[in-house]
């Protein structure tokens, strides 16, 4: 029975079926606004676009992931629904919408028409409605659904060919929801979701719960009389404290269980069969991501990697099959012998799956790769004494070649754990930036598939992170591969960087500097947070100061972050004269915005340049405040392979893009001080 119920249930890619895969846009892209750090995405203009990265991020793995035919966002008009007419408090909790995130969701719509990504909004409805009623629609015209939100409302809509995807991490991770897991998680089946969540309530929604009445009580009562209208009719049976406030709210519940009725018969301009997928539209997507200024290669290649058009591009790298290794899962006792054996004369390639962030990491997998295609994984947890101290030799020893991939962030975890690193002989991105600086990425798959012809499995991610189901023993395969991949490509490296004239450079400064960045990384700078605070404060006002402005000078409200709505006021309403043309208007940029300060007497250009300036001050004050680790100190990241002249650059937070030649700028940088057992600050 298991084994049929697993079939039923399965909505892995390369079935027979057509595959739907829906997306709640808002959801989404809220939840990607909140989890990234905005002073680490925000334009030159002052254009924030983490929640932009951080949704195109996520669209990109689960397209990858999940392989749909057909796909569709659906996005959210307003607050103002069927459901915020029958109950005016509806949502009514809530606070306000950030600006910074309004002006997002319209590019992030652009960003989807350059992909050819249908996309729905409906007045009066939410984007829940529009998604369950094209799931209702497929499931009839025999698809398999995906349903990819942050709303667990979804789950009465899970059935045997519906699955939801709900993000449990920011966006990054993702948990399916099948009936069984539905029934796992609550003891309920999906169509029983809805009746239980009108007895729990729910205050993100502001839905009144019952007082005392919890989701265990509101999963027994389900369960005992089967459904909410059962219950209902039979509420003089239920004892107790609890029973008696259930009938002394069930109007209320009676109206919370209409709210989370998901409607599935919304009218729409298209049927499931027009969101088949297609093609991009290359060239504007990449206009788009260059306007937002979002450069990350990685993210770029796996946008291009999911192109349903992407085998007629030219150019298209083909990926030989993946290399097996000869490894073994060593146990407790085994590592001192298997380094003995082969850590001894060969270099090994090393591979590991770790943490990091504000200044403290561990290290939870390491694979390490021999030249004879011997390769071994093994737990750090699971050392014993003599193990760890062959392995902390063996580490520390500068005359054991070691080849890593990002060697930087191996050492700094590995200190974590006080084991020191020498004798890295090859740093396979270091490597591979020397090269080629400007390639567009030096990820480890990236390189696997240019310069070996060999793509890494889903498993094997650069990130070090297991496809979602595999088991433990794919995982340690996965790495130890990783690690293959990393000791092959340092010999590949070795003749390039000769023919380029750079293998000394690697040696004697990238490398060096590498291992030095990694002790300036844990190490970090104090920083006043009380100072910061105050300054974030100061900012916060001078935004809001400036909003003001802006309206009166426009003659009523408007949403600043949105580009649209600002050109529609400077050369709609306004009658200002028009700027360069873009695709989606008239340009709005800073330049654009100092020229019409000359070609006015209203204040609203030079108004908007301040409110851009204020906002991106306050942005970057907020993120410093937010990476203040519990030492005190801000411990950034400095990346050698990001600027293709050679010149360092900061993230997580950008320490670079703090003005220097300002009294804002230099009141910011007054936030950073001398910590205990220093004497003095130096800048370079």
């Amino acid at each position: 029975m298991a084994e049929t119920a697993a079939k039923k249930t399965d909505t892995s890619p390369g079935g027979s079926r057509p595959r739907l895969m829906l997306m709640d846009g808002h959801s989404l892209a809220y939840r990607a606004f909140f989890a990234l750090p905005a002073e680490n995405f925000t334009t030159a203009t002052g254009q924030p676009t983490n929640a932009i990265y951080g949704f195109a991020s996520m669209l990109a793995n689960t397209l990858r992931d999940e392989s749909p035919t057909h796909f569709a966002v659906a996005f959210d008009v307003s607050r103002k629904t069927w459901r915020s007419e029958e109950f005016t408090e509806y949502k009514a909790n809530r606070s306000k919408t950030p600006d910074e995130f309004k002006g997002q969701v319209e590019l992030i719509g652009e960003l989807l028409d350059a992909m050819h990504v249908s996309r729905f909004a409906v007045d009066g409805f939410e984007a829940d409605d529009v998604i369950a009623t094209l799931a209702t629609q497929a499931e009839a015209e025999g698809f398999d659904v995906l349903i990819v939100t942050g709303d667990r409302d979804s789950f009465q809509l899970v059935s045997e060919h519906t699955t939801v995807l709900y993000p449990t991490k920011g966006v990054s991770e993702l948990t399916r929801f099948t009936p069984e897991k539905v029934f796992e998680k609550y003891g309920l089946t999906p169509a029983q979701y809805p009746d239980f969540a009108a007895l729990r309530g729910d205050p993100s929604d502001n839905l009144p719960g019952i007082p005392g009445v919890g989701e265990k009580t509101a999963a027994k009562w389900i369960n005992q009389f089967g459904s909410f209208a059962e219950l209902v009719e039979r509420v003089e049976e239920v004892k107790g404290k609890a029973g008696q406030n259930l009938r002394d709210h069930l109007e209320a519940v009676k109206l919370n269980r209409r709210l989370t009725e998901m409607v599935r018969t919304v009218e729409l301009p298209k049927t499931v069969t027009d969101l088949e997928r297609a093609p991009y539209d290359r060239k504007s997507l990449a206009m788009i991501l260059d306007t937002l200024e979002i450069r990350n290669p990685s993210l770029r290649e796996r946008l291009l990697a999911v192109d349903p058009g992407a085998e007629e591009a030219e150019g298209a790298p083909v990926a030989a099959p993946g290399v097996a290794v000869d490894g073994t899962v060593l146990g407790t006792g085994e590592l001192a012998g298997w380094l003995a054996e082969h850590g001894v004369g060969q270099p090994l390639g090393l591979a590991t799956v770790d943490t990091w962030g504000l200044g403290t990491g561990s290290v939870a997998e390491v694979a390490l790769a021999a030249s004879g295609g011997a390769a071994a994984w093994f737990d750090p947890a699971e050392l014993d004494e003599a193990d760890e101290r062959a392995w902390a030799a063996w580490l520390a020893d500068a005359e054991r070649p070691k080849v890593l991939h990002n060697a930087k962030g191996a050492m700094r975890v590995f200190a974590e754990h006080g084991w020191s690193v020498a004798g890295v002989t090859m740093d396979t991105a270091l490597a591979a930036y020397l090269v080629k600086p400007g390639r567009r990425s030096f990820d480890l798959d990236a390189l696997s598939l240019e310069y070996l012809g060999r793509e890494l499995a889903p498993a094997a991610a650069a990130d070090g992170q297991l496809a979602f189901g595999a088991d433990d023993g794919a995982e340690a395969e996965a790495l130890m591969i990783q690690a293959r991949a990393v000791l092959d490509l340092g010999s590949a490296f070795e003749g390039r960087l000769q023919e380029v004239g750079a293998a000394d450079l690697l040696r004697d400064m990238e490398l060096p500097t590498s291992a030095l960045l990694a002790r300036m990384e844990r190490h970090g700078i104090a920083a006043d947070r009380a100072h910061l605070e105050a300054m974030e404060q100061m900012f916060a006002g001078a935004v809001q100061q400036a909003v003001k402005e802006a309206h009166a000078a426009a003659g009523h409200e408007f949403n600043l972050g949105s580009p649209k709505q600002l050109q529609e006021v400077l050369f709609g309403e306004l009658g200002l004269p028009k700027t360069k043309k873009t695709k989606t208007g008239y340009t709005t940029d800073a330049d654009a915005l100092a020229w019409l300060a000359t070609q006015t007497d209203n204040e609203l250009p030079v108004i908007m340049l301040r409110h851009r300036e204020q906002a991106k001050l306050r942005v970057t004050v907020e993120g410093l405040i937010k990476t203040i680790a519990a030492d005190g100190r801000i411990h950034t990241t400095f990346n050698q392979t990001v600027a293709a002249t050679g010149r360092l650059s900061s993230t997580d937070p950008n320490l670079q893009n703090i003005p220097v030649r300002t009294d804002e700028g230099r009141a910011i940088r007054r936030g950073f001080v001398v910590g205990e057992g220093f004497e003095s600050l130096m800048t370079a």
